[in-house]
């Protein structure tokens, strides 16, 4: 039976001409699944403690640049769009479901690729953890608020978390693989 990749590994198992099986893209793409319901079920389960043990607006501080808190955000990143009326909740679940779906079909085209899967299931476990927040609540929960004296950078949560790794990861991928092909 091939072995199957965790991030970080890439698939042994190679068919011809140096492609990967068909077996072991399957066996790839579905561990790289659950590596992305890991991070939904890290994602659920942490808003799930911040809302049952915080009220709206809450803030304990935990450190000199760094509190819990329990914010609502009904807006994309940074609350874009928060003031749209509500439509703004089944937009941002729309994209995120449709991004799910080309994420998924990216990683078992891509299976191989390690590094991009890597960054995609991130991408994919945040979206999806965001995107569920807005279909239970109709709006997402943020919880970790950093700042400065008077300066506040916006609540955020493992969900963002997990979209801005991965994003971040994309992009050393990119670079990585420019040097490769100069």
């Amino acid at each position: 039976m091939p072995k199957v990749p965790t991030p970080g590994q890439s698939t042994p198992s190679v068919g011809r001409a140096g492609a990967p099986t068909s077996r072991t893209r399957v066996q790839a793409w579905l561990i790289y699944l659950l590596w992305a319901v890991v991070i939904i079920a890290l994602d659920q389960a942490s808003k799930a403690w911040i809302t049952g043990h915080f009220s709206h607006g809450q803030r304990v501080n935990m450190l000199p640049f760094f509190d819990f808190t329990l914010l609502y955000n009904t807006g994309a990143a940074f609350s874009f769009l928060a003031d749209g009326g509500g439509a703004q909740r089944w937009l941002f679940t729309a994209i995120a479901l449709l991004a799910a779906g080309f994420i998924l079909r990216w990683l078992y085209t891509q299976a191989e690729q390690r590094l991009l899967c890597t960054a995609l299931i991130c991408i994919l476990g945040g979206a999806l953890g965001n995107a569920i927040d807005r279909l239970l609540h109709g709006h997402v929960v943020d919880f970790l608020l950093f700042y400065w004296h008077n300066w506040f950078f916006p609540a955020f949560n493992v969900a963002d978390i997990a979209i801005t790794c991965g994003a971040g990861l994309l992009i050393l991928d990119e670079i990585l693989r420019a040097r490769r092909t100069r």
